[in-house]
């Protein structure tokens, strides 16, 4: 046998052969998909959203068309006096804790699968779960001082609490009504937080009366649009008027003592920054757009990430104005990955936006055209109508978009079967 072997010679240096590796093969083996790969599958899994689903606002209640379709039509029809000041779209949207996607019943609306409808008889801009009570849900209004508290446990219009705002009185004495923009729950039901008109945020210990125990002041009088409280309910985030963000530390700090007192206290913010400001310092931004203060409609902290907050200006991330200010337009995070969904201000349309931490990302300050590839763009969805208001279901994706024509839209991948046929 061995003089069939051929020696090789000393001065050879036989050079291996190098195979691509198999990613898929590697996931398998390993159990753990490598951020690199799933960078790459959630680049083409924003390309693949598309509108699959519409579900119009046209059922009927007790036999009667639902006032707020009744309110559209007398609008355009010119019967609504009010119909330039009223908005008839839907304001704000929020999955609960079980993640129970409703509209998968079926393409077309079907009014015996209504699970609650409740008229409050006054337009709301900010609707929230109880995380700790999925059987309480709280709204709050522009045009009231109130946060009314609704138990879809029982079938009534009527709310089981009321959170009144002690009413701001001027140095002429007189009162000044101040509206609620937005609202959140602290995870253990303790506390209820709303932002209002005036540039506070209240505060209402629900153990201890309908009056809130703590405001949180902005040392100015403009509107705060949105709060957000980060995940160990420590720190609260208040944006609004000149694009300002605020931020609270409920922890302690300078004001420690006060937010521990019982009697009702006043607090300044233990930080502020004017994003107009922070993006001057961004040289390559600056070098190409004229920057000025603009309005934030929507602050929302990344899921994937506690420390990165996003943020919604008025003028809309196509660089469109919006002309009519009635309307907040509210983003959502997706669950992973660091895409931001946000309705267009200009086009019947949502961005997904790819805020990845990482100078590949289409949206990093330093990201430039060679970096970016096919997998690794902006989405922009088309859609029937102009988007208000987004939600994101947590665990497979979808996203359920609420319009300005007050209508619902189903927004994901189409299923292919094996024959070619779409499906939802």
């Amino acid at each position: 046998m061995d003089r069939y072997v051929v020696p090789i010679e000393s001065s050879t240096n036989p050079k291996s052969i190098r195979r691509p590796r198999w990613k898929r093969t590697a996931i398998e083996l390993n159990g753990c998909i490598e951020s690199k790969y799933k960078r790459v599958m959630c680049g083409l899994l924003v390309q693949s959203y598309s509108q699959i689903g519409v579900f119009p606002h046209l059922y009927h209640i007790d036999g009667r068309p639902c006032q707020t379709h009744m309110n559209r039509v007398m609008s355009f029809a010119g019967l609504d006096h009010q119909g330039s000041f009223r908005r008839h779209g839907v304001s704000a949207l929020e999955f609960d804790n079980q993640k129970l996607d409703y509209l998968s019943a079926g393409w077309k609306e079907d009014e015996t699968k209504h699970l609650l409808h409740i008229s409050t008889s006054r337009h709301l801009d900010s609707v929230r779960w109880n995380p700790a009570n999925q059987d309480e849900v709280a709204c709050t209004s522009l045009k009231s001082c109130e946060v009314l508290i609704y138990d879809i446990g029982y079938v009534s219009s009527d709310p089981v609490e009321i959170l009144t705002k002690r009413a701001s009185v001027t140095i002429h004495g007189s009162d000044i009504v101040t509206g609620l923009s937005d609202i959140a729950f602290t995870s253990d039901d303790s506390r209820v937080f709303a932002s209002d008109t005036y540039g506070s945020i209240n505060i209402w210990d629900r153990r201890r009366g309908s009056f809130p125990s703590v405001e949180l002041t902005t040392n100015s009088h403009n509107a705060l649009n949105s709060i957000q409280l980060n995940v160990e309910n420590q720190i609260v985030y208040g944006a609004g008027k000149q694009g300002m963000i605020y931020m609270w530390d409920l922890r302690g700090g300078r004001t420690s003592a006060a937010f521990q007192s019982h009697k009702e206290a006043y607090h300044p913010p233990m930080a502020s920054v004017k994003v107009s400001s922070l993006l001057e310092k961004i040289k390559s931004l600056k070098a190409q757009s004229h920057i000025v203060p603009k309005d934030i409609h929507s602050i929302n902290l990344d899921p994937t990430s506690s420390y990165r907050l996003a943020f919604h200006l008025d003028d809309g991330w196509t660089g469109s104005d919006i002309t009519n200010l009635s309307y907040f337009i509210k983003p959502s995070w997706l669950s992973t990955n660091s895409i931001y969904a946000v309705g267009s201000a200009s086009d019947k349309g949502l961005h997904l936006l790819d805020f990845f931490p990482d100078p590949s990302s289409p949206c990093h300050v330093d990201c430039s055209e060679e970096m970016v590839n096919s997998s690794r763009q902006n989405g922009f969805i088309p859609l029937s109508e102009d988007v208000s208001a987004c939600a994101t279901h947590p665990q497979n994706g979808f996203i359920v978009a609420g319009t300005k024509q007050a209508s619902l839209l189903m927004i994901g991948q189409r299923k292919k079967s094996l024959h070619g046929d779409e499906g939802p």
